[in-house]
């Protein structure tokens, strides 16, 4: 995928977004060509130095950007070069798709493997330990504590599942 066509797919928008945040937002989506200091892109962007910092780090963290140093001979001083690096965005989204299916599958046989009961008034779910514990009551409102049927929530997780197995399949990486 090319480059620009990376920054104008929602999906890498809202990617970005999330990890940078709205301020950090103006750095990520407008990487310059080749390399470039914090105090340029704050002044290119009109934004404060700190945030564009914070963008920076954040992407630097997430292998998005790199950096080199240089010493200025006379004063000492350390420049900080900046190169984003883009090309990691497809990799580093198929990892956090199989970050959330090993959640989502964990959560889904929790829920299947557990009894829950449910305070209607509320609304508080307890495993049916705790429930046993609470002598079926609500320890909030005292309200009888009922049988929860979570079988729509179990086959929505399964749904899921299989639309993230089929997604990270079709990128061509084994869930």
């Amino acid at each position: 995928m090319a480059f620009e066509d990376l920054l104008e797919d929602p999906v890498i928008q809202k990617y970005l977004h999330e990890l940078v945040g709205p301020k950090g937002m103006p750095v990520a989506a407008a990487p310059p060509d080749g390399e470039v200091t914090d105090e340029e892109l704050a002044e290119t962007l009109d934004l404060e130095l700190n945030d564009v910092r914070r963008a920076l780090f954040i992407l630097y963290e997430n292998d998005l950007a790199s950096y080199r140093r240089l010493r200025d001979e006379d004063s000492g001083w350390l420049t900080y070069l900046w190169t984003f690096e883009y090309e990691n965005i497809p990799e580093n989204l198929a990892e956090e798709m199989e970050r959330l299916l090993d959640a989502l599958e964990n959560r889904e046989e929790y829920e299947r493997n557990h009894e829950f009961y449910l305070c209607e008034v509320c609304s508080i779910r307890f495993e049916f330990g705790e429930a046993m514990d609470f002598g079926f009551e609500c320890p909030e409102c005292g309200s009888p504590l009922e049988s929860m049927d979570n079988a729509r929530l179990v086959e929505a997780m399964e749904r899921r599942i299989e639309e993230l197995q089929g997604e990270l399949n079709v990128d061509g990486i084994e869930a």
